[in-house]
């Protein structure tokens, strides 16, 4: 899917350990033979083959993580998409050659984008394209899937005592022996008092951080993110970092997209009306950044009192 993934696990025999953190490897592999965006023949790319208005059944995989993204887009008003593709692919080769998109280009990919033009049926377990050069892209949803499920691999040898990270994805199992959770460190964020990041404790959880700090272009004296809004079809020009917690990783990397492309408020709204998720934003603020949390978000009252840079968003 493009990047690294890690384990970090606890067992009481190496072998064990072993036979675990291979098959969870593995299954990514699985999973990378399903969704991934690189590879020309997995089944999400030879998806975009598929004529307009006919259904194709696919594996429980893709119709699980499509089910899932159009819960979000319905969810989000559309600010969370996986149809857009089209304008992905756009804004990839703009990102590499340093231009924006011809107007036939663009108003040619955005076209083929919208939730509504996905259609999901769960009795034949098919999905259709309604429109011509349609092309999907779970980048913002699949890093998270991929990691739960390592994660439950894991578990189900009996190595609850883990970590998953998949970049900027984490998915978190039971806390280490002895510990009350993992320590995961919210990069952008240092300490008045010159200490280091703002650290969180969690355990049976998961945490995504979304943003344009390494992916982006200047054009035309423009900084474009290489994550794009659905409704616009271009790359947000807006600084923001996104960091959600969730219940499940799957549910994190797609509510961090989804606060980058709507704002801390708006996003902080979406994120907490699902149950267990909370979200930390930094934006710049004139020469300063401004650190915003959702009001339920581990910590915020420590994170407000004692860290550079923080509004009072809460």
């Amino acid at each position: 899917m493009g990047m690294l993934f890690t384990i970090t696990l606890y067992a009481s025999e190496e072998g064990v350990a072993r036979a675990a953190a291979r098959s969870a490897f593995q299954r990514v592999e699985d999973l990378e033979q399903v969704l991934s965006d690189y590879r020309a023949d997995s089944e999400l790319n030879l998806l975009r083959e598929a004529t307009p208005g006919v259904p194709v059944v696919v594996s429980d995989t893709l119709f699980s993580v499509l089910s899932q993204a159009q819960t979000l887009a319905r969810k989000t008003g559309g600010a969370f998409d996986v149809t857009s593709g089209p304008m992905v692919r756009l804004w990839r080769f703009s990102r590499k050659r340093g231009t924006l998109p011809t107007q036939v280009d663009f108003d040619r990919a955005k076209a083929a984008v919208g939730w509504e033009k996905l259609k999901l049926d769960s009795r034949q377990q098919s999905v259709t394209l309604l429109t011509n050069h349609m092309q999907l892209d779970v980048g913002g949803i699949a890093k998270g899937f991929a990691a739960d499920a390592a994660l439950g691999v894991l578990k189900a040898h009996g190595l609850p005592r883990a970590l998953v990270a998949a970049s900027g994805d984490i998915a978190i199992g039971s806390a280490p022996p002895g510990k009350p959770g993992w320590t995961v460190a919210v990069s952008g964020i240092e300490s008045k008092e010159g200490g280091g990041p703002f650290l969180l404790t969690l355990k049976d959880a998961a945490v995504s951080t979304s943003g344009d700090a390494e992916q982006y272009v200047n054009i035309n004296g423009v900084r474009y993110s290489h994550i794009v809004n659905p409704a616009t079809g271009m790359g947000l020009t807006n600084r923001i970092q996104a960091t959600v917690i969730a219940p499940r990783a799957v549910l994190s990397d797609a509510l961090a997209t989804t606060v980058c492309v709507v704002g801390g408020n708006s996003g902080f709204k979406i994120v907490e009306s699902f149950t267990g998720a909370h979200a930390l934003v930094i934006a710049p603020a004139g020469n300063e950044r401004r650190i915003s949390t959702s009001p339920r978000f581990p910590g915020a009252a420590r994170l407000h009192k004692n860290f550079t840079g923080a509004g009072s968003s809460r």
